[in-house]
């Protein structure tokens, strides 16, 4: 793979024309990044009114999460490179038809193994349009508008997010659990109106000019980010002999699946790509950051429920604080990317993570709601930097052939932190509050765990800061005159 500072004026002469309407063409991306994160985060508050309704215990119905989350995060690199091969415009389309279309059968499922079942297509719809909506902001925006348009996707993420537990307890209430399925369907057809009429169209290569589709890799990739997935989710905590095996199957899948890469006519990740600096350093600090980030939503609950005493509605309002920030903070961040480099922001958006982590990890329970949410504005602020930047980064600067797939492993790395952190970080506070039961641990004891778990979490966010300077420096040298590297 060229150095992305070397394929930047490739990638820009070789961009598809602009669409009539960009503001339409991006409305139609944006709707495609709301869906997909509120996807995510709606059905999470009716698993008590679903496990009623199915007569099911709530390990099962956790599995209408967890199919969701388990499509996106083994198919998101696969259907991205899909994209490069077949046409970035009809696949989406083709997403967003599917995610549609499950939508309505989740909502009409007579049993909980159908309805788990539909959420899988509904997650594979949504990794279609994950993947591919970012990649098709090259081909809609200017590259010097590249970082606000990430920030807005970053702003409807956030929305997405934000919104579906508090829409989703207004649907339940007021129509039933069919509704938070049922809503997306109209905002699913506006956004394939919208998509089919603004996007630009597919441009075709000569045909041996493409490349072919790598299903064994693609098979063994799915495979082993599943094994990895399972291992650091099942078990609600607990860490037994099946999460160890499942582990091992994926530390195998990883060998075997370079092994095959490494020989295949048209893989479907080339490993020479992470020969580039700029590259695997944003993918490790996309993990690194997004393991962080999910320490939040972890800890967060317990600490201010038990160490904080405070009841369910002020706990919903003190969570609620990050996501709206994110949404408020994702344009500006765009334009400030825009404006003074995307490189220059990443390592801004580092430094206010890191500086709310320490706060956190430092911060008396005397300070009380506002001495948490405090430093939970300034790491959300430097989240929704970093996550522009760095998607700004390396979107503005690949072959155009090469977005979907680069795409989708940003997307991964972003899904494989929010897992490892879950369990990782969420075994690390337990650890910290000496309690093998958090819910009936000390208010002090909780208070440090939660001290402990952010000073570890301020560790990978300075490993993260490493890296960003190393890669740097890296990516400088290489593009020194004479080096041969």
């Amino acid at each position: 793979m060229k150095p992305i500072s070397a394929a930047r004026d490739e990638a820009v002469a070789g961009s598809a024309p602009r669409v009539p309407s960009v503001r339409w063409a991006l409305a139609s991306l944006s709707l495609s990044m709301l869906l997909s994160s509120l996807g995510t985060s709606i059905a999470n508050v009716g698993l008590p009114t679903l496990a009623q309704a199915f007569n099911a215990s709530f390990q099962e119905v956790q599995w209408i999460v967890l199919a969701y989350l388990l499509a996106i995060t083994t198919l998101i690199v696969s259907v991205g490179r899909l994209g490069d091969i077949t046409g970035r415009r009809r696949l989406l389309l083709a997403g967003i038809f599917l995610f549609t279309l499950a939508s309505t059968l989740c909502s009409v499922a007579p049993t909980l193994w159908l309805l788990i079942a539909a959420r899988a297509l509904q997650g594979l719809g949504a990794a279609i349009m994950m993947a591919l909506t970012m990649a098709l902001v090259g081909e809609t925006v200017s590259k010097a508008k590249t970082g606000s348009a990430m920030g807005l996707l970053g702003t409807m993420s956030a929305i997405g997010t934000a919104l579906g537990p508090s829409l989703g307890g207004v649907l339940i209430a007021g129509l039933g659990w069919q509704a938070i399925f049922l809503i997306s369907v109209p905002l699913g057809i506006l956004t394939f109106l919208l998509a089919h009429r603004y996007l630009p169209a597919d441009r075709q290569a000569p045909k041996p000019e493409r490349a072919g589709f790598d299903p064994l890799g693609t098979l063994l990739l799915a495979l082993m980010l599943a094994a990895y997935a399972l291992a650091m989710t099942i078990g609600r905590g607990s860490f037994g002999p099946l999460n160890v095996a499942l582990l091992l199957a994926a530390a195998f899948g990883v060998g075997l699946f370079v092994l095959v890469e490494a020989r295949v006519a048209s893989p479907l990740i080339r490993l020479a790509m992470f020969r580039d600096p700029v590259l695997s350093g944003s993918l490790a600090m996309s993990a690194l950051v997004s393991t962080v980030m999910m320490a939040t939503l972890v800890v967060g609950p317990f600490y201010l429920s038990h160490a904080l005493g405070l009841d369910a509605a002020l706990v919903g309002i003190a969570l609620s604080v990050g996501p709206i920030f994110a949404a408020l903070t994702g344009v500006p961040a765009g334009r400030l990317t825009d404006r003074f480099g995307a490189q220059r922001m990443t390592v801004f958006g580092l430094i206010a993570v890191a500086t709310g982590c320490l706060m956190l990890s430092l911060i008396p329970e005397t300070l009380g709601v506002l001495g948490y949410i405090a430093p939970m504005v300034v790491i959300t602020i430097g989240y929704a930097l970093f996550q522009t930047a760095n998607n700004t980064t390396v979107m503005s600067d690949i072959r155009p052939d090469q977005r979907g797939v680069i795409s989708g492993m940003l997307n991964l790395s972003r899904n494989l932190g929010l897992i490892t952190g879950a369990s990782a970080l969420g075994a690390v506070f337990v650890l910290a509050s000496a309690t093998n039961d958090i819910t009936a641990a000390r208010p002090e004891a909780v208070a440090s765990g939660m001290r402990i778990t952010f000073a570890v979490a301020l560790a990978l966010i300075a490993a993260a800061l490493v890296i960003a300077q190393g890669s740097r420096a890296l990516a400088m040298r290489s593009t020194l005159p004479g080096d041969v590297s």
